[in-house]
């Protein structure tokens, strides 16, 4: 991991001193088996970067590269805006599910304490907590369910939970592995306003894997194609769901009817 001084004309300053993450040539192997290879990106202050690409292309592999999970070669390089303290930023991280036993008596409450108590939730939740969690809860407008039991929240619910979870603390890159997975039309567009809403409040670095190209070219501010285990092109929704490497994997037509849901 290397930290260093941003000198990118496309980066501009925000109320922090972060300013983008650059990827540099990260490649990732299982035994034999190249999964990515030689990835570059860069990712900048205040953006919603969508990677998308088809199943297997190691888009989810990308995120725990990012986040350590995983060995990788290459390096990931934050930069800081200039005459600013460097430091080592916070990641949020949302998968695309939680596995856990439905009938647990668990609570969103419970999560919150586990996750940022010290102490066994048996032990009970200090106030702190709970009033950090009801914090969290409502950036994404979820409030009303702390002391609601998880296994009988639905898709949307949960993942504006794990959301909320993310959040706490805010952090300066948020990575986001196709968080509405199964969830209905309603959901998933009041998901993707959220994290809409939350990026443009906190000037967020955003990575978003998602199958959802309609809202991926409505939300996104870049796009960036993973496809036999690299980036084969990066630019604006228009210049990406516009390009021939797009459309020779999905058919998409025109970006205009991407957005449109066609």
């Amino acid at each position: 991991m290397i930290q260093e001084k941003c000198d990118s004309i496309n980066c501009r300053e925000c109320g922090s001193s972060f300013c983008c993450t650059k990827i540099k040539h990260i490649s990732v192997k299982h035994g034999s088996n190249q999964i990515l290879k030689d990835v570059n990106l860069h990712i900048h202050c205040g953006e919603l970067t969508a990677i998308i690409g088809v199943n297997g292309a190691g888009k989810s592999t990308l995120l725990k590269a990012l986040l350590g999970e995983i060995p990788h070669l290459g390096e990931i390089v934050y930069l800081e805006t200039k005459n600013k303290v460097t430091k080592t930023p916070i990641i949020g991280y949302v998968p695309q599910k939680l596995d856990f036993d439905l009938s647990s008596p668990m609570s969103v409450l419970d999560v919150f304490a586990a996750a940022k108590s010290k102490k066994p939730i048996w032990w009970g939740t200090p106030k702190k907590v709970r009033e950090r969690a009801k914090a969290s809860l409502a950036k994404v407008e979820a409030e009303q369910l702390i002391d609601r039991q998880l296994g009988v929240l639905s898709g949307g619910e949960l993942q504006r939970v794990l959301l909320a979870l993310a959040l706490n603390p805010i952090p300066n890159i948020l990575l986001l592995d196709e968080p509405v997975s199964g969830i209905d039309h309603k959901g998933l567009k009041l998901f993707y306003q959220t994290v809409a809403d939350i990026r443009k409040t906190y000037d967020l670095s955003i990575i978003l894997v998602s199958h959802d190209l309609h809202l991926v070219a409505h939300y996104a501010d870049r796009v960036a194609l993973l496809n036999n285990g690299t980036i084969e092109i990066c630019g604006t929704p228009q210049e990406v769901f516009a390009s021939h490497e797009v459309n020779a994997l999905f058919n998409m037509g025109s970006y205009e009817r991407v957005k449109e849901g066609e």
